[in-house]
């Protein structure tokens, strides 16, 4: 099983995403330094990775999962595409998307005061993608008779 799986992007997101931050480079922090930051370069492609922050509008997320962080693996930086008047966020498409399972473990605590260990830990995912566009529409809207449903 490779450790990271393709994914459908209307899969993955049924109710689309939104970009509530620029894409920016992600940091190497092995190799940065204070005077000298490095741009992350995927450990299997070699491409630079970027980042982007982004909301999941599901109604059924869960208020950890609404936010998260895509990375974008890509020689130049992605441009999000146009946003919409009247919205404050861009939404969003992905492409060549994958993910790849973790467990979060930030809300375990050790023993401590007598109590036993206490661990909430969770399935997590990491996504990643290859490009990113427009959405050809928007979750809830109607295709207009003219156009063709893919």
């Amino acid at each position: 099983m490779p450790r990271r799986v393709m994914v459908q992007f209307g899969l993955a997101f049924p109710y689309g995403l939104y970009a509530v931050s620029p894409v920016e480079p992600e940091l190497d922090f092995e190799r940065s330094s204070k005077d000298r930051p490095v741009q992350a370069r995927d450990k299997e492609t070699e491409q630079l990775v970027w980042k982007v922050e982004v909301m999941d509008p599901d109604p059924d997320a869960k208020k950890a999962d609404r936010t998260i962080v895509i990375r974008l693996l890509a020689d130049v930086q992605p441009v999000l595409p146009e946003s919409l008047p009247g919205l404050p966020f861009t939404p969003i498409e992905l492409e060549g998307m994958t993910a790849a399972p973790w467990v979060d473990t930030r809300s375990c605590t050790g023993p401590e005061n007598g109590r036993g260990h206490r661990c909430r830990a969770r399935q997590g995912w990491s996504f990643r993608a290859t490009g990113v566009k427009a959405p050809k529409s928007m979750p809830g809207q109607r295709v207009a008779s003219n156009d063709k449903a893919a």
